[in-house]
Formats: structure tokens, C-alpha cells, sequence
């Protein structure tokens, strides 16, 4: 899962609807509704905010990241 989601971040950081997608898919794997809760949110808006146009806010993809068990991780360009 996590290297999944890295070479997202790694290869189109640009991309943030490609990031969103890739946490769909790494939630769909676990489960949409056991992510959903463990993330404090609805099944329901979970997948919209993770779908192709979803737009998630920073907050939610940090709580699906949580819920996830991965931490997004910064360094210098």
C-alpha cells in the first residue's frame, strides 16, 4: 500500500487527482467502509472524494492516509 501510494507522490506529485485515485484504490482494497469509519467519514463521501472528480480537502486525504495506516512524508525538492 504505502509503495503504491510513493510512487504516486514520487512520479506525478503534480497530480492531485491521480493521488486522490490512488488512495481510492489502496481504500477499496482495505475496504471502503471500514476506511470510511476509521476516517471519521461517510461511505458515501469517501468514494466521491476519492473518485476521478473528486476534489478532496487536504484534511480528508489526511484522514483517509490515517485511516490508511500511511503518512504522507515531505523533503526538499
Amino acid at each position: 500500500m504505502a509503495a503504491y501510494l510513493d510512487a504516486w507522490l514520487e512520479n506525478a506529485p503534480d497530480d492531485v487527482s491521480g493521488i486522490a485515485r490512488a488512495l481510492g484504490d489502496i481504500a477499496r482494497a482495505k475496504g471502503m467502509s471500514q476506511v470510511a469509519a476509521d476516517a471519521g467519514l461517510s461511505r458515501e463521501s469517501l468514494y466521491r472524494a476519492l473518485s476521478e472528480n473528486g476534489n478532496p480537502s487536504f484534511a480528508t486525504v489526511l484522514k483517509v492516509a490515517r485511516a490508511l495506516g500511511v503518512r504522507l512524508h515531505a523533503q526538499a525538492a
